[in-house]
């Protein structure tokens, strides 16, 4: 099994947005001062990389190498690709000399395994964890919600309801839910995407004209987006299921 949870699946990661993973780590470097533009190069001297870790994980790393040799590049990817194996991840086929060189597909990899561990795999709701944890926190959220039904993480956000409905839920002065057509899908994205942006301290990560545009919006992506969500509304708080 790779780094997409599914045999093979690695190659889909070419396929997800750049954009989305970009600003979830800009999300935690910005704590740290710091960001990333291009993230197939940012992240090939290993610096960013392992503070983008200390910030996720609270932990402080091996001291890192400061030259710019590329032996110094290799020993500090070595570094944060021995720290992500310590949190119990298999990291398969992504090596610190592909990171280095700038290698798109192993970077992305790379960087959907830390969202992975970090962000999705400690969501436990009742009896489920990780990606179906976070799938049944969405569907007790939005119940209530008419013109909603989360069965996945692609489709089934097409229409921008179930955003504006995540939001609604937890800040209903945020949102006229009531207003919100189905079938005004672009509104309703910008509108979940720039309130959370402004209001909930919520990076726009995915764009509308994307997900509208393709038969099935991005899995990884939206996974990544949605546990942003997960995140800032349940805290370090029990995850509330009350209707």
């Amino acid at each position: 099994m790779d780094p997409s949870g599914k045999p093979g699946g690695r190659n889909s990661l070419l396929l997800s947005s750049p954009q989305t993973f970009t600003a979830w780590c800009n999300s935690h470097l910005r704590k740290a001062g710091t960001q990333i533009e291009n993230i197939e190069e940012d992240f090939r001297d290993g610096l960013k990389l392992m503070l983008l870790l200390e910030v996720i994980s609270g932990e402080r790393l091996a001291k890192p190498e400061r030259g710019k040799m590329r032996v110094h590049k290799i020993s500090n990817v070595n570094k944060a690709l021995n720290f992500i194996a310590s949190k119990g991840v298999k990291l398969v086929s992504i090596g610190a000399e592909e990171i280095v060189d700038g290698n798109a597909k192993m970077t992305l990899g790379m960087i959907w395994t830390i969202i992975l561990r970090f962000a999705i795999q400690d969501i436990s709701v009742e009896e489920t964890s990780a990606k179906e944890g976070l799938l049944l926190w969405c569907q007790r959220k939005t119940a209530p919600y008419k013109n909603v039904n989360i069965q996945n993480f692609h489709i089934s956000w097409k229409d921008g309801l179930g955003f504006c409905a995540l939001i609604h839920r937890h800040r209903p002065e945020l949102i006229d839910y009531a207003k919100l057509r189905k079938d005004d899908p672009m509104t309703n994205l910008n509108t979940a995407f720039d309130v959370a942006e402004k209001y909930l301290d919520i990076p726009k990560m995915l764009d509308a004209e994307d997900i509208v545009g393709t038969a099935r919006p991005d899995e990884k992506a939206i996974m990544t987006y949605v546990s942003s969500f997960y995140h800032a509304f349940s805290g370090a708080q029990k995850t509330s299921l009350a209707p």
